[in-house]
């Protein structure tokens, strides 16, 4: 592996406009923080509002897709050469794959997104919360949305190992319908928009989760100075490490992801194993596993037409964006380390790791905490209508474990972790759209890399400083990923085009 030195072949304007943009939109939000919250809400409402059906359609279109194309005879492509075996072992292929396409935000999530819904009038009409509240978050971060990672990654993998494709890029997904266009006008709005919805993506996540991290801080370490500066520190800390790790190439992103996945399982093994609810925890998740997979399609497709709460509206639509956009790095990622693997065995590989480990996430720690709630202990639902402060409240919930400063130091080394190795593999995707083209095995050079690790946290530290609500969170996902879901839909396309053109190849080779 080696890295590419030619000034020549660095696109400038994929890699200048974008910085260009963000730029300009950081000073925004720093300067008029309020007007532009404002605006941001408005357009996320005509979005996700207005044409909100047509997320829904695509994710559920998707998961069927994916589990076709698994089992169809695109299954048995392998992602390479007809002989080759897979470049990484499954455990450390797993553990990259589940580090890249995840950040922190799964911890903060996994801990309080119940708490979200039991206090939504949605829940009232499905039944109680002990039914419903565990239902949602297993939900929305289980099969639709690993689905779009792993068509992507399929369609990706095939195009960068089976066609060796140098272009690491949307638009050289699309070259099957788009042809000499790819190259022109088409490809380069396809490329952009691509980098400003992973852009957008990364905003998100960093602007959910980094809160939390800091409110862990504070406790830990009584420290004095204001929230928004202790975020900035971490948004700061956090880039440091994944910019060494992205620098140290992908044995660097192998070696922290297998740390990120210790840390991890080691924090829900102490809380299924020390916290006392071991058995609540395990049957409350069966049930409601159980229960959205008996009502998966119920759940997929309702669109509250009436508007009696708007559920679809601020939530199901508001993850599917989100994953959506999501997809422009972690898909390139899974599909470059799942080398010498078969698409089969990428696609039902990547459903049992990523949603097995994403599904025990969500039930250990959501279920500990929802057994405060419904045993009467604490009633949390009431104190985040109070305060609307779902940080300090997860902090308060972790404080309840047995060696709860141990618990808080493992939570927060567990975060920067998952931002670490997530943003790694993300910059790397990024880096190379900065590039015409990279031949087998060249990288980004170290500059252009170091560029966009810093890049990612230019929007994430103005919407911090904006202090932006949830819901103007998850309108810059929404935005965002209107025009990328056009663009997967025509990549999926685009796919299966040309993998049914190359097993008639294959065919008639034999």
């Amino acid at each position: 592996m080696h890295t590419s030195k030619g000034k020549n072949k660095i696109d400038w304007m994929l890699t200048l406009v974008p910085l260009g943009i963000v730029a300009v939109l950081s000073i925004l939000f720093f300067l008029y923080p309020e007007r532009s919250n404002e605006i941001l809400s408005r357009v996320r409402f005509f979005f996700g509002d207005t044409f909100g059906t047509y997320y829904l359609i695509i994710g559920l279109g998707i998961f069927l897709l994916s589990l076709y194309i698994a089992c169809s005879k695109y299954g048995g492509i392998v992602l390479g050469n007809p002989d080759e075996k897979p470049k990484y072992p499954f455990f450390a292929w797993g553990c990259m794959m589940f580090t890249c396409g995840l950040a922190a935000d799964i911890l903060f999530y996994s801990f309080s997104e119940w708490i979200l819904y039991a206090s939504d009038p949605h829940l009232a009409e499905m039944g109680s919360i002990q039914e419903w509240a565990g239902v949602y978050p297993l939900f929305h971060w289980s099969f639709i949305p690993w689905g779009f990672y792993l068509v992507l990654a399929a369609a990706f993998g095939f195009m960068l190992h089976v066609r060796k494709k140098d272009r690491q890029r949307y638009s050289e997904a699309c070259r099957p319908i788009l042809g000499r266009h790819t190259d022109g006008i088409p490809g380069r709005i396809v490329d952009l928009l691509a980098v400003f919805a992973l852009l957008a993506g990364t905003a998100t996540t960093f602007s959910v989760a980094t809160p939390l991290m800091s409110s862990i801080i504070s406790e830990l370490f009584h420290v004095k100075i204001g929230q928004t500066a202790i975020n900035i520190i971490i948004l700061l800390l956090t880039c440091l490490i994944y910019t060494y790790s992205l620098l140290h190439g992908l044995k660097g992103i192998s070696i922290l992801s297998k740390v990120c996945i210790y840390m991890f399982f080691g924090s829900i093994a102490l809380v299924l194993l020390f916290c006392g609810e071991t058995r609540y925890i395990i049957e409350t998740g069966v049930s409601s596993f159980g229960k959205m997979a008996q009502n998966f399609f119920a759940l997929s497709t309702f669109t509250d037409p009436l508007r009696k709460s708007s559920f679809p509206q601020n939530w199901t639509i508001y993850y599917w964006a989100y994953w959506m956009v999501w997809c422009v790095a972690a898909p390139f990622f899974i599909g470059s380390i799942s080398r010498g693997r078969t698409i089969r065995q990428t696609i039902l590989g990547g459903y049992g790791f990523g949603v097995g480990s994403t599904t025990l996430s969500f039930i250990v720690f959501g279920n500990y905490s929802m057994k405060m709630q419904v045993s009467g202990t604490t009633d949390l639902v009431a104190r985040y209508q109070e305060t609307g402060d779902l940080y300090t409240l997860i902090v308060s919930i972790i404080k309840t474990m047995p060696c709860a400063p141990f618990v808080l130091a493992l939570v927060l080394l567990t975060m920067i972790a998952f931002y670490a190795t997530s943003f790694d593999s993300i910059a790397l995707t990024a880096s190379c759209y900065s590039y015409h083209q990279l031949g087998a095995g060249e990288q980004p050079h170290k500059g252009i890399q170091l560029m966009w690790c810093i890049l990612l946290i230019l929007l994430p530290t103005a919407l911090i400083f904006a202090e932006s609500s949830m819901n103007n969170l998850q309108s810059v996902s929404i935005v965002s990923a209107f025009p990328i879901g056009m663009v997967i839909i025509l990549i999926v396309i685009c796919f299966l085009k040309d993998a049914g053109k190359y097993l008639e190849e294959e065919k008639k080779k034999t």
